[in-house]
This record gives C-alpha cells, structure tokens and sequence, in this order.
C-alpha cells in the first residue's frame, strides 16, 4: 500500500476453467478430475491443480464461469477489480476472504455463503456488459452494491474514491445512478457516502485521513492533490489535502516515506511550504487508527494558520502560464 497504484492492468494469462470431457482432449474425463492433476473450483468446473487459486483475478474467474453464458454477471467488488480497480483485493477489512458476488437478471433466490454468493438481488439487463469474457455489472451497478454493504459510511466512501482514482467512473456519474435507487437495502448509507466522496483521492489512507478531517475535526472540505504554487510561479508540491482559505496542508506518509531518499524530499517539501506561509501537518502509518489523536492535530493546525495575516501569504493554487504549456505539450 506504501507504492500503490489505484490501478492494475488485469489482462494476464489466466487459466479457465473447463467442463468434464469423457474424451480428455477439452477437459479432464472424470476420473481424471477425481486425480491430483485437477482441482474443482466450481460445480462442474475444473482447473490443473498448478494452478494458483489464491490469485485473485484467478479466483474471479473460477466463480464467474458460473454467469458464463447464463443471465447473470459478476458484480461487487470482483466486478470492479476485474477491470482492474486495485484496491479491490477479495479481502474483508478483517483479512479474510470475501465471496465472489453474482447476480441473476431479474433476481432471483440467494444460495449459500460459498466462494461464490449469489444474490436474489433485481438486475436489469441495462446494467449489464461483457468484460474480457466475462458479464459483468455496469461500473456503477457493481460499485453501489459494494458500498450499500460496506460496513460503515467510511468503508463505502474509500470505495467509491479508489474506483474514481482507477479511472473507472466519477463521483458525478455514481451519483446520478443513485439518485435512481429507491426503496434498496443500504441506499441511504450509500446517498451519504457519495455526498462525501471525492474524485481526486490517490489513495485509500488519503481517503481516511480526509474523513477523519471532515468529520473527525469537522473542519471545512479541503482540495486534494491540487498544485500549489509560490507567488514566483514556483510549483511547491501536491498536497493530499490543503484547505484553501486558511492554507492549512496535511499529509499522509506510509512506510515508504521514511526512506532516506523519500524522506529528504518530503522535508524539503514541507521547507518549501512553511516558507511560503502553508502551516502544516503529517500523519504516519497506523495513527489514523486513533483518530480523536489525529483531529486534535488538524484543529491545532487550523488554530496557528487562523493567526497568520494576510501579508504573509506566499502561496496560490493559481497556476503560472508555463503551467498550461507543459500541460498542453
């Protein structure tokens, strides 16, 4: 998580399961699949037993061969990271293994929790699409369930940032298909967390840390991740949050930061941004486990910037013309 990418390309080789074959040239005949060289992921499926079943994109694939070819489509979170949102791993927040959800168009009784979960569910035939072989729940269809059962607001708000952040849809866009859920199991749960969700969180400890801001410290939305510049058309960094009133910027630093190299950087950084009148403040990995901890530090800071004038700021988020040209190169 300390070099994390909200993206990943999901086009590898993976192996697909097969059916029994009585002449063992498309599948295994069935005494070979009772052998060691086989291994049953679904009822009626098989893989070679080489094959890796704690590769998640794999173990998408063994549980969606279910829909393959039916009307159903792989939703939730393997939907999404089927196409390749990373911080859709398959693991509840407790470390164990989620099951694979599927949907039936049209609904349809729920099964027993298995490798894969059925869920009796509506699933309009609007909401659907082939995905590398595979139906899959629209992007935002798949997001929705996910947050309409995340655990908390939080949980379903970091959803949402991380499935903006891989490019995969906008907050904009997951909220008008919201706005057309009425009457579902965990809708407002989900209508609150879009209303805090952001499209330019990188991360999920930054998604945390803007909450814990929020709501915790109950201090005004911050931008995240903007330039910010000196008056001299200097580019001094990219926050992960800065309230733009006050200048108040805070920063999450995973393990990764307290390298020697990254470290030197980030406080040069931070050099830069004190001298041009920023106040500032970083968290590390596992304080925002102790949040109250963590609020007290961003109202503290809000507190010194509030006693700053206005003579003593040194920095804009208006970007200098060389800004434009080399991002328009």
């Amino acid at each position: 998580m300390d070099l994390w990418t909200p993206y990943v390309d999901p086009h590898r080789d993976l192996v697909w399961p097969v059916r029994l074959d009585p002449r063992g040239v498309r599948g295994p005949t069935r005494g070979q699949a009772r052998g060691r060289a086989w291994r049953r992921c679904a009822r009626g499926w098989y893989v070679p037993a080489s094959v890796d079943p704690d590769d998640v994109e794999q173990r998408i694939l063994e549980q969606a061969v279910r829909v393959v070819g039916t009307e159903g489509a792989l939703s939730g979170w393997a939907a999404l990271r089927w196409r390749g949102a990373a911080y859709f791993d398959g693991h509840r927040p407790d470390g164990s293994l989620a099951p694979v959800d599927l949907l039936r168009l049209g609904g349809g009784a729920s099964l027993p929790p298995g490798p894969a979960r059925f869920s009796g569910a509506q699933l309009a035939p609007t909401e659907t699409e082939l995905v590398r072989g595979v139906p899959c729940a629209t992007v935002e269809r798949s997001l929705f369930d996910v947050m309409r059962f995340a655990g908390s607001v939080r949980q379903a708000v970091v959803a949402a940032d991380m499935v903006s952040a891989a490019g995969l849809l906008s907050i904009a866009g997951l909220a008008e298909f919201v706005s057309h859920k009425h009457a579902w199991e965990g809708v407002p749960q989900t209508r609150e967390a879009v209303a805090l969700a952001s499209d330019d969180s990188r991360s999920p400890q930054e998604s945390w840390l803007r909450l814990c801001w929020l709501l915790d410290a109950e201090l005004p939305p911050p931008v995240c991740n903007q330039p910010v510049f000196d008056l001299e058309g200097r580019l001094l960094g990219y926050p992960d949050l800065l309230e733009p009133t006050l200048g108040v910027v805070g920063e999450y630093d995973g393990a990764h930061h307290l390298r020697t190299a990254q470290r030197a950087q980030d406080l040069a950084r931070e050099d830069r941004m004190r001298a041009a009148g920023l106040e500032y403040f970083s968290v590390v990995g596992g304080e925002l486990r102790h949040r109250d901890r963590v609020a007290q530090r961003m109202r503290d800071t809000w507190r010194r910037a509030r006693r700053r004038t206005t003579e003593e700021r040194g920095w804009t988020l208006e970007p200098p013309p060389w800004w434009g040209q080399r991002r328009s190169a």
